[in-house]
């Protein structure tokens, strides 16, 4: 095992999966600069490492022309939001060839999307979008919040037939983990438990699972026992696990920093309301960020998302603790 950061497992991952299959290569604005170091470009060539023009819907489309002749392109796009600029050949022709053409060609395209908020880059650039592409039935979408889900999911993603939208939280750009030596891969629609209890479950996504996870640590010395449950997949999504959990310890609190209306905190909320009702002591909690854009002042902004200390006293609230209550 090597302690690595995130955003240098995901980088691993890509050139580790070039070097495998001469079929990958990476496409996208400026990346020579940006993501990519003049030692991989000399290893790669300007064949396999490619700077596009800034037109998302030109260079998303020419990943998906490659992906259907048999290639395994890579497309970066500087910022989550460019999605929206290709949001045609995203969601009507990469999510539904597959379906369209009867199973006879498949496009195994990986589309990477930096999300950007926190950091005062003002609405345009602050979208937390997973849950607006959990909704195109064909594109799978992938979340991870550790060094070991990024390296592995990006692989798997590679390697997949279809078509993955791996958004990259960058506030978890420098997090540090743990990340093993030899090739792995993480099975993309399968939730991971990060946190082992019996009291409450919370159902985290991005960087809400870091927040989580220190929340649990506070409780356990309160005397609470928090199960942590990271979806790492927006879509598929693991509903099995969820229900699992929340059979087990009776509480649900789902934490996202996206926005609430028909987020995934919505989707957990609405499973478990229909598969699991029977088991809950107490209404689910849903901690997300308000149906606002997101304020270019760091003030202001960074009240918007759920933090350790709300999860905290609402996990205190459902165990008939006493707590600040959350301003909404």
């Amino acid at each position: 095992m090597t302690q690595i950061t995130f955003i240098d497992a995901i980088r691993d991952a890509i050139r580790e999966e070039m070097r495998r299959d001469s079929r990958v290569f990476v496409m996208g604005q400026d990346i020579e600069l940006m993501m990519w170091n003049g030692e991989a470009l000399r290893e790669f060539g300007g064949t396999r490492i490619r700077n596009t023009p800034i037109s998302e819907t030109g260079f998303v489309g020419a990943g998906i022309g490659a992906a259907l002749t048999g290639m395994r392109p890579i497309v970066e796009l500087g910022c989550s939001t460019f999605a929206y600029s290709a949001m045609d050949q995203i969601i009507n022709q990469a999510a539904k060839s597959r379906y369209m053409f009867g199973g006879q060609t498949s496009v195994p395209l990986l589309i990477r999307a930096p999300v950007y908020y926190g950091i005062s880059v003002a609405a345009h650039h602050s979208d937390r979008p997973w849950g607006l592409f959990a909704q195109a039935p064909g594109l799978k979408v992938i979340v991870p919040a550790t060094p070991y889900d990024a390296k592995g999911l990006i692989k798997a993603a590679i390697r997949d037939g279809n078509p993955v939208l791996c958004l990259e939280d960058c506030t978890l750009g420098a997090q540090r983990g743990e990340v093993p030596d030899g090739d792995y891969t993480v099975p993309i629609g399968r939730a991971d438990i990060k946190y082992e209890g019996f009291d409450v479950t919370i159902v985290a996504i991005a960087a809400a699972v870091i927040h989580s996870l220190a929340a649990a640590r506070t409780l356990k010395e309160e005397g609470i026992s928090v199960e942590v449950v990271d979806v790492r997949s927006a879509s598929p999504l693991d509903r099995q696990t969820i229900i699992e959990s929340v059979v087990k310890t009776k509480r649900l609190i789902v934490v996202d920093p996206a926005p609430r209306t028909c987020g995934i905190a919505a989707e957990v909320a609405a499973t478990v309301a229909e598969r699991a009702f029977e088991s809950l002591r107490a209404p689910v909690v849903r901690l997300t960020a308000p149906d606002i854009p997101v304020p270019y002042s760091p003030s202001l902004e960074r009240t918007i998302y759920p933090t350790a200390e709300e999860i905290t006293n609402a996990a205190r609230r459902l165990c008939g603790k006493s707590s600040i209550p959350r301003i909404v």
